[in-house]
């Protein structure tokens, strides 16, 4: 038998969902088998799965250990232990953290093996005791935007499930505005919103602005201001209308100011 105690980042959620993650590797039947049965309960109390969980709230799932663990994912680690590296924390509450990524970070692992923003996060939070081996089998914290490997910026990361809930919300209705700072080359002088369609080659991890829809292609808007140039580079202030992969790079490309510095553009 396993006694769960709701915490803050357990809180606010379904049941079921709940169950899921706990074991991962159990069908939704089971869960609702068990719970009809009695071996799951709820405040002691005979439960459906649909009742939204308060912090506080006592979980017992009356199975074997065996049970629990077989019903488990375990073929990687819950923490990957990784080289420390000091994180440039700008401002941080109980929910949330906004850190200045570094050019050469990935935000988030594109290969397993990779060691990314997320890892050194929960090494940070496991560091102060904000998280534990524990709390991480339900609530992983992680990035809520993301930042290419060689761009640097900020990065807002949530701690809790309350802040994962309210970045999300604030990036979904753009409440939040991003943008971005690039030097590129030529001169220019006037502020333009442009837009084409891009279409990514998966395997070269590479993409391609055209002027009109091509099949694959997905439409792009991107605005941008001159900040200050010296005719033969400019920095610019650009803003995303729409988020795509590559697209401040391989856009300002097409039109013939590359980001300085950058080779694959």
């Amino acid at each position: 038998m396993q006694e769960i105690t709701i915490g803050k980042n357990e809180a606010g959620q379904r049941l079921d969902k709940f169950l899921a993650k706990y074991m991962n590797l159990a069908p939704k039947s089971f869960f609702y088998k068990m719970m009809r049965k009695k071996n799951i309960t709820l405040n002691g109390k005979k439960c459906e799965g649909a009742e939204k969980l308060n912090e506080g709230d006592v979980v017992k799932l009356f199975l074997a250990d065996e049970t629990i663990e077989g019903f488990t994912e375990k073929k990687a680690p819950v923490i990957q232990k990784v080289k420390k590296q000091k994180l440039d924390v700008l401002y941080e509450d109980a929910d949330i953290l906004l850190i200045n990524k570094p050019s050469g970070m990935l935000s988030q692992k594109a290969k397993e093996t990779d060691t990314s923003l997320v890892e050194y996060l929960i090494d940070y939070l496991l560091e102060k005791g904000t998280v534990t081996e524990s709390s991480l089998r339900t609530f992983r914290p992680s990035v809520c935007n993301r930042l290419d490997r060689n761009t640097s910026g900020i990065v807002a990361c949530s701690k809790s499930l309350a802040g994962s809930q309210m970045l999300s919300e604030v990036f979904r209705d753009r409440s939040i505005h991003k943008y971005y700072q690039c030097i590129v080359f030529g001169e220019m002088r006037e502020s333009k919103t442009i837009d084409g369609w891009l279409l990514k080659d998966e395997i070269s991890n590479k993409v391609q602005i055209f002027p009109k829809k091509v099949e694959g292609s997905l439409e792009i808007k991107t605005k941008y201001e001159p900040i200050a140039t010296n005719g033969n580079y400019t920095l610019l202030k650009v803003t995303l209308l729409t988020g795509r992969s590559h697209q401040i790079r391989a856009h300002l490309a097409s039109i013939g100011h590359p980001i300085v510095g950058d080779p694959k553009y």
